[in-house]
């Protein structure tokens, strides 16, 4: 007694779209050969007291063209991995 499958219905799983994240940071470091160090800052509020802090990231992101020197603005976005550490690509505007 084997049961029939029914190959006309299929249900498809919706194809998802990957969400890309953009941040935007000050360059604190372009020593490297087309990499550059971005520092992130974001505001957070302490639990207990309420008060604000200061928290910072720092991102190794790729600068194909070295264009970017230390203190610029900068905007950057994920992209596969180019290295061990750097999964970041800088937006050329």
């Amino acid at each position: 007694m084997k049961e029939e499958k029914n190959s006309a219905v299929t249900t498809r799983k919706p194809i998802r779209t990957p969400i890309s994240r953009n941040f935007k940071g000050i360059v604190v470091s372009d020593k490297m050969n087309k990499t550059i160090v971005v520092r992130v800052d974001r505001v957070i509020i302490h639990g207990v007291t309420k008060k604000r802090m200061t928290r910072s990231s720092r991102y190794k992101v790729h600068d194909g063209l070295e264009k970017f020197k230390e203190g610029d603005k900068v905007s950057f976005k994920e992209c596969r991995p180019i290295s061990k550490d750097k999964r970041w690509t800088v937006l050329y505007s």
